[in-house]
């Protein structure tokens, strides 16, 4: 990933009894945003095909560590750090 390129994950969300997250990756002016554990894009602005496939790339290859990382996230602790 570019230097300048910043990742953040949410937590894990519940839709008919199926757990997901979202991995964004917003570099400037781009950002995209990746459904877990499916890998799936769900939003570009910017990124290019090249882009996104290194991206997608990454995701799948760091999946366990992403869906680890959502699942740690509490919102009640987000929501008071504000």
């Amino acid at each position: 990933m570019n230097e300048e390129m910043t990742m953040s994950v949410s937590p894990i969300c519940l839709k008919n009894r199926q757990k997901y997250a979202f991995v964004r990756f917003t570099d400037g002016k781009k950002n995209c945003e990746w459904q877990i554990p499916e890998v799936k894009l769900t939003f570009n602005e910017g990124f290019s095909k090249e882009e996104l496939s290194g991206l997608k790339f990454y995701v799948k290859t760091n999946l366990t560590e992403l869906k680890r990382m959502a699942a740690k996230i509490n919102l009640f602790d987000v929501f008071m750090n504000r």
